[in-house]
């Protein structure tokens, strides 16, 4: 897992967060040879919190404001770090689906068709059981749409990073045809997400 920028203020605690880190200091002063079983500790905190009177509690919420505002405050003179993720540009060319993709989205309406009510993951596990099963002729026409796409995709981002910019569809029929599609492409990655797990699973 990546890490993430050391330099960012740390995040604001909850009431209930101070509590238990209050509890947990409690515990080492009284028991400083003990280790702490966790489920244990969370299971009392959790019990304690559930009992304790909205005065008793309203230290805790306190010291959570004061945290709040020193995050807020923080996070005000803080700016992320020049490596983090840059804006995708919504005009950029769209990287292509492999072929396994382009199986998956003429399959999924009628795998949806035939099994109404079925999850995102059924479906992707589904789907992945019958890639599998498919003979490389079979997979054939799917990788081969792939490879153009793949070439088209590589032609139009070498065109974008000359002009700065993607020649894409123009105008406001256009724009509303491009923000259907994107639409439709936010669903899909979701759905593709689970699929990708499944090819790595296989």
């Amino acid at each position: 897992m990546a890490k993430g920028d050391p330099k960012k203020p740390k995040g604001k605690m909850s009431a209930y967060a101070f509590f238990v880190q209050t509890c947990r200091e409690e515990h080492k002063k009284k028991n400083p040879e003990v280790p702490v079983n966790f489920a244990e500790f969370s299971k009392k905190c959790s019990e304690r919190w559930k009992t304790m009177s909205g005065k008793e509690k309203s230290k805790f919420d306190e010291m959570a404001k004061a945290d709040k505002v020193r995050y807020d405050r923080e996070m005000k003179d803080y700016g992320p770090a020049k490596g983090s993720k840059k804006k995708k540009d919504p005009n950029a060319p769209k990287r292509p689906p492999s072929g396994f993709f382009l199986f998956c989205s003429e399959f999924r309406p009628k795998i949806k068709s035939t099994n109404p009510g079925i999850s995102i993951g059924d479906v992707a596990k589904k789907l992945g059981e019958m890639w599998n099963n498919l003979s490389d002729s079979e997979k054939q026409p799917y990788v081969t749409k792939a490879a153009k796409l793949k070439e088209k995709y590589e032609k139009d981002v070498a065109d974008y990073k000359s002009k700065g910019k993607f020649d894409g569809a123009k105008g406001p029929a256009a724009k509303v045809a491009r923000k259907k599609v994107e639409e439709e492409d936010e669903e899909e990655e979701e759905e593709e997400e689970e699929e990708e797990e499944e090819e790595d699973d296989e």
